[in-house]
């Protein structure tokens, strides 16, 4: 068997026995510090799956940078013990030998947890989805474009400078002005078709996928969504509208905040079913009133597209391939999808640094694609326009509010233009579209730096825009 193995210092056996003993102290199997620990097990197979048989990049690199690195993995990473089974596909971690985790790759489909029976299926892009002509060309070509001129090249290096005490790790950037590329840059093993984690960049897919059923009249986005958990009289969820999904405004409960003890790592590595944890939520507002993080939302608008799109995931994916990623000729992405056949939108697209590109340009373009509307009249707009207070609108961020947010930081993204908005992933994966420069801007990385490294790409999307003026 071809495996790749990592095995944690050998005076891991009395430390874990005390990390393990604790959790049982708390309770049951099912106490928090339990949960977290398997939570722990499993985003490390998953991580690991992912950058072994999607990206292609060396497992041990990924742990290294964003699985070692994580709030919480630091105090257990000296624990961890991870198997890279390459003939089946599959990598398998645990803890000193306990919460065992197995996380096993199906083509075109992503990475699955499979704690029991493997989900059936894979995938193949379909040939002729690529057949339309290519929108965007200069994309498709082999080589890396070099910067166009010294202040580009300039900015675009001062991305991959690292600081020592706390590690940038870019991977990717990739500039493009008025639909052409002006520069890229990638770090060793990585290229431009290599495909990356976007994280939560995935929502913003979301949002066009959305867009999609908009625009064949598919689904009404400002109507309440059709959850049967959510049919009662009673429910105040029975009103949530796909629109307030989107924007984060559903009432449903900020997710995102405590690494393995929060709902949404619950959601994505702990829950066989995550579209059934994400309804049993209750609302902690009333719909459309307040703005919170909602990994919960987008897991729903997952399951409206799977539905609406076939409702297996090979069936989804094809769809998927149909409508966006072969109109943009986005061939280096895979979605992942779970292990009921639901796209994992809230954080499981994986697309190299151009294609992530293409989607940007989408987006610059108002949703066309040459002659082709491919999102509804006023999408993005839409996406554009904060919502409630926040400078969030639809699946993006924008950067055009100085509201207090509620956490510390800011809304936007320091340096960069006032009308910028953008996709952005937690460990500093962005897509920034400036419209008024006719700019698109991708960043893709592996940083714990304050959001992302996110002071750092507002300095290259400033850099990028005066070097566009310096060459006028």
């Amino acid at each position: 068997m071809l495996a790749d193995t990592c095995t944690p210092a050998r005076r891991w056996p009395l430390r874990f026995f005390a990390v393990f003993l604790a959790t049982q102290l708390c309770g049951c199997a099912d106490s928090q510090p339990a949960r977290a620990l398997r939570i722990a097990s499993a985003s490390t197979s998953m991580t690991l799956c992912t950058a072994a048989f999607v990206s292609g990049v060396s497992p041990q690199r990924a742990f290294d940078m964003e699985v070692a690195p994580g709030p919480g993995m630091r105090w257990l990473a000296w624990a961890v013990r991870y198997e890279v089974d390459r003939q089946h596909r599959a990598v398998s971690s645990s803890l000193g030998g306990a919460f065992e985790s197995r996380a096993i790759h199906r083509p075109g489909l992503g990475c699955v947890l499979a704690p029991g029976a493997i989900p059936d299926g894979s995938w193949s892009p379909v040939e002729d989805d690529w057949k339309s002509p290519d929108p965007f060309p200069e994309l498709a070509a082999p080589e890396v474009k070099s910067a166009e001129s010294a202040p580009l090249r300039a900015a675009i290096d001062a991305a991959f400078v690292e600081d020592r005490g706390r590690p940038r790790n870019t991977l990717a950037v990739v500039v493009l002005h008025k639909g052409h590329l002006i520069g890229e840059r990638y770090a060793a093993d990585v290229g431009p078709t290599t495909p990356l984690p976007g994280h939560s960049l995935s929502k913003s897919f979301v949002h066009a996928l959305i867009g999609v059923l908009s625009r064949d009249r598919t689904i009404d986005p400002a109507v309440p969504v059709d959850v049967p958990a959510w049919r009662s009289p009673e429910d105040q969820r029975r009103a949530i509208t796909a629109n307030e999904l989107l924007a984060m405004s559903s009432g449903l409960p900020w997710d995102e905040y405590r690494g393995g003890f929060d709902p949404s790592t619950r959601l994505w590595f702990d829950e066989p079913d995550p579209y059934a944890y994400a309804v049993r939520m209750p609302l902690a507002e009333s719909p459309g009133t307040h703005w919170a993080y909602s990994n919960l939302g987008y897991t729903v608008l997952s399951r409206i597209v799977r539905d609406h799109a076939g409702g297996s995931a090979p069936r989804t994916a094809a769809w998927i391939q149909r409508e966006l990623l072969g109109p943009l000729h986005m061939r280096h992405t895979e979605v992942t999808f779970d292990a009921t056949g639901t796209p994992m939108g809230a954080n499981g697209v994986v697309a190299s640094a151009r294609d992530w590109a293409r989607f940007g340009l989408l987006y610059l373009h108002d949703g066309m694609i040459g002659e082709r509307r491919q999102l509804p009249a006023r999408w993005v707009e839409q996406a554009r326009t904060p919502t409630l207070d926040a400078g969030y609108g639809r699946g993006f961020w924008l950067n055009n509010t100085h509201a207090p947010h509620p956490l510390p930081g800011h809304w936007g993204m320091p340096d960069a233009p006032d009308d910028a908005y953008f996709a952005r992933g937690y460990l500093g994966q962005f897509v920034v579209v400036v419209p008024s420069k006719e700019l698109v801007v991708v960043r893709l990385g592996i940083s714990y730096r304050d959001g992302g490294d996110i002071a750092t790409v507002g300095r290259l999307v400033r850099d990028c825009v005066t070097a566009l003026a310096a060459r006028r």
